[in-house]
């Protein structure tokens, strides 16, 4: 993999992503590995000490797919809020998984199914819960 920018994880949202990593079934299994590989490499702190320009869980991002130039707004979800969520992408998709700790004008390339890669930018976090002072959602 070409490109893999520092991540940073929310303690609180490193310790569920744990959870749903440990319960994942088989067809999630792929996913589950290349996130919790983002955990192992990721630094994790404190929910208050997380950065404005960090992609956390529930966080409403702007990214770019730089291989089809298109520009994408989605909130990163847990699995469970997909039903709830409009423009929902869950951490156990494949790009809901890349999106996850990046800072804005970060590009990572990550593995799709079927071998091929995309490669994303963050453009933007329109809405952030830490920003917001949510700490414990």
């Amino acid at each position: 993999m070409a490109t893999r920018p520092t991540i940073i994880i929310n303690r609180l949202d490193a310790d569920r992503l744990q959870r749903l990593i440990d319960e994942a079934d088989d067809k999630d299994q792929a996913v589950a590995r290349s996130l919790e590989e983002e955990l192992a490499r990721g630094e994790v702190i404190d929910p208050e000490q997380i950065p404005a320009d960090v992609v956390s869980m529930c966080s409403q991002v702007q990214f770019t797919d730089l291989e089809r130039d298109r520009q994408i707004i989605r909130t990163l979800v847990y699995p469970h809020a997909l039903a709830t969520t409009e423009d929902g992408i869950s951490v156990m998709a494949p790009v809901g998984a890349a999106l996850l700790g990046l800072r804005i004008g970060d590009t990572i390339d990550w593995p799709l199914p079927g071998g091929r890669e995309v490669r994303l930018r963050i453009d933007a976090i329109l809405w952030q819960p830490e920003r917001e002072g949510q700490f414990h959602r």
